[in-house]
């Protein structure tokens, strides 16, 4: 009840004038009777309180006009009903006139003080308003991503705390109109933004929103504009550290398939596969340019439903194409294909490529190739894929350097391979069509010419032509078996399966041999094949002293397997001088591994494999 009094005391608007009478009536009503119980042995002057609490409570809440009003009914009620001669009006100036003065004079009173609360009371709740509304727009303000996106619920909130029929905050300087005042918002000397709120307003009104709001509002739009700066900087730290470790992540995984030698075009291929990550999922492509003029599309990567171009197209660098701009300019370019002009740009249009960017491949100071990203959408790629294609490749460049390095080895190791064993069957060739058939024929002829000594007396003769005739045979003999080594008939003739076998026959040691090929292999797999097991059968007889070789010899899923492993001494290596390195050369250079197991006192054992799809020593880049 106290509560629910305190409050209509310190409401700013008082309870309605016609509510006002009526509760004055009743109270000088209450009152009178009351004064009625109270009249015996109660002095006229102590009687009389009793109607200024009525007055006080009237005063109090409806003001001092219905105060001044209950005062004069009050007296006057006092007068006709308490005072001898009781129910009639006896004036005495004096006595009347006091108590009238008292009256209003306590009601005057009490209505400035309530009066005087209320007021206080008012402030105390604008200022709760205002503190309430400092905190909403606070955390308005400072939680969200986007400031501008805030200011607008920011601005409705004021107009309702404050009362306004429309409030906007602008970032920036606006200007006022006729409709609107504009309240500036400062930070130091510059201009954050700008309050907009109705033109027409009060001046307290105005007032109160200079010193209350508007230096909140300042130290508000501070902070979250440093706080979205801020944020922005961390967004671009995170983002510029992310992409970083995506690079750094991309450049290990292809820098790993370069170390362990995987194949130029899994390589090549990588550097597409992570060019296209890291530029957004579009087209990407690997170009080399070759001393022709002309460019080698070695890898590609592709978007869902693209058209997709071959490794190792050739591609012309005539007229608007991203590949020929790099290679006349050795910078990074960008090209829309809706208009290009020359033959490639026109076989990408017709793929359906709409634009595209390119950055150089630079390798030891030379241009090496370009790397290409291009897209089907109409909307251009941006200049931040732009940036990351261009640190990405420089990065990258290392990478493919050694990519192409290796690629160019193996091709010149078979290249030398190949050379070599044509030479030796040419050589083989010569020496059994030529040298081999001469010696023959001269064998025949001596034998021929010892038959031919009749006249006895002449054995000394018949003995030295047979032994020359035996001289030429072994020679022969001997020459065979060197045509062999130098490349086995054999093999040209009957394949990798009869050609190891006659290797085991002829071996000084047991050979166990398991031969699981049923199809010709290509001559330098065969080739390379038989001289790995000759060789091995050669240092398990001379080196190992070995008393038994197993051979498994087994094609599957397009490469040759091959196992090799005497009980000898071991101790073997690739830098010992028994072959090995020779072999390991010859196996590398088709793409092969060759790995040598040989514990001391547990023999030596080779195990080989070499892609059955070898690259063509012709067809190296």
């Amino acid at each position: 009840m106290r509560a629910r009094l305190m409050a209509l005391i310190l409401s700013p608007k008082p309870p309605p004038f016609a509510l006002g009478l009526l509760v004055a009536a009743v109270l000088i009503t209450v009152e009178t009777v009351l004064l009625f119980a109270l009249r015996p042995g109660t002095p006229e002057g102590a009687r009389s309180v009793v109607y200024l609490c009525g007055v006080l409570i009237i005063s109090s809440l409806w003001g001092p006009g219905l105060g001044i009003l209950t005062s004069v009914l009050s007296a006057l009620a006092f007068n006709y009903f308490h005072i001898r001669p009781y129910w009639t009006f006896e004036l005495v100036p004096r006595r009347d006139l006091l108590s009238v003065t008292v009256f209003i004079g306590a009601g005057l009173l009490t209505s400035f003080l309530a009066d005087l609360a209320r007021a206080r009371a008012a402030e105390a709740t604008q200022r709760q308003q205002e503190a309430d509304l400092a905190a909403e727009l606070a955390r308005l303000m400072l939680r969200a991503g986007d400031l501008r996106s805030v200011l607008a619920p920011a601005a409705r909130r004021i107009a309702e705390v404050f009362a306004l029929r429309s409030a906007a905050i602008e970032l920036g300087a606006v200007t006022e109109d006729d409709g609107r005042a504009a309240l500036p918002l400062w930070d130091h000397q510059t201009r954050l933004g700008t309050l907009l709120v109705p033109a027409a307003l009060p001046e307290g009104t105005l007032e109160r929103l200079r010193q209350r709001l508007v230096p909140s509002l300042e130290s508000l739009l501070r902070a979250a504009v440093d706080r979205e700066a801020i944020t922005d900087s961390l967004r671009a730290s995170r983002e510029e550290a992310t992409s970083l470790m995506e690079e750094q992540s991309a450049l290990r995984r292809v820098a790993t398939l370069v170390a362990q030698g995987s194949p130029p075009t899994e390589v090549f291929g990588a550097v597409a596969e992570e060019l296209r990550q890291i530029c957004g999922l579009r087209n990407t492509a690997l170009i080399r340019y070759e001393q022709d003029g002309t460019g080698t599309l070695v890898s590609g990567r592709y978007e869902p439903g693209a058209i997709e171009i071959p490794p190792g197209t050739r591609l012309l660098l005539d007229g608007d194409c991203l590949s020929g701009i790099i290679k006349r300019t050795g910078s990074s370019a960008r090209v829309s294909y809706v208009n290009a002009a020359g033959p490639t740009a026109a076989m990408v249009r017709e793929m359906g490529i709409r634009s595209g960017i390119a950055a150089p491949v630079m390798v030891e100071g030379r241009l090496w190739g370009a790397s290409l990203v291009t897209t089907r959408s109409p909307a251009p790629i941006s200049q931040d894929a732009m940036a990351r294609l261009v640190d990405f490749t420089k990065l990258l460049a290392t990478a493919i350097a050694n990519a192409d390095s290796r690629a160019q080895l193996t091709a010149s190791r078979a290249r030398i391979v190949a050379a070599a064993d044509n030479t030796r069957r040419q050589l083989e060739r010569d020496l059994h069509d030529g040298t081999q058939q001469r010696l023959i024929s001269l064998a025949l002829h001596l034998r021929w010419v010892e038959a031919s000594v009749v006249p006895p007396g002449h054995d000394t003769i018949r003995r030295e032509l047979a032994l020359a005739a035996n001289g030429l045979t072994d020679a022969c003999n001997d020459l065979r078996e060197i045509s062999r080594g130098l490349h086995p008939a054999i093999l040209s003739k009957g394949g990798l399966g009869p050609a190891l076998k006659a290797l085991a026959r002829r071996s000084p040691i047991p050979v166990e041999l398991t031969v699981h090929i049923d199809q010709r292999l290509p001559e330098r797999v065969e080739v390379t094949t038989y001289y790995i097991v000759s060789e091995a059968l050669t240092n398990a007889a001379k080196h190992a002293q070995a008393t038994m070789v197993r051979v498994d010899a087994e094609a599957r899923d397009a490469v040759l397997g091959l196992r090799i492993h005497d009980d000898g001494v071991g101790g073997a290596d690739t830098g010992s001088g028994t072959g090995l390195i020779g072999l390991q050369d010859r196996t590398e250079a088709l793409g092969g591994r060759l790995e040598v197991v040989s514990p001391i006192g547990d023999g030596t054992t080779l195990r080989v494999r070499i892609p059955i799809d070898a690259m063509d020593p012709g067809d190296a880049a």
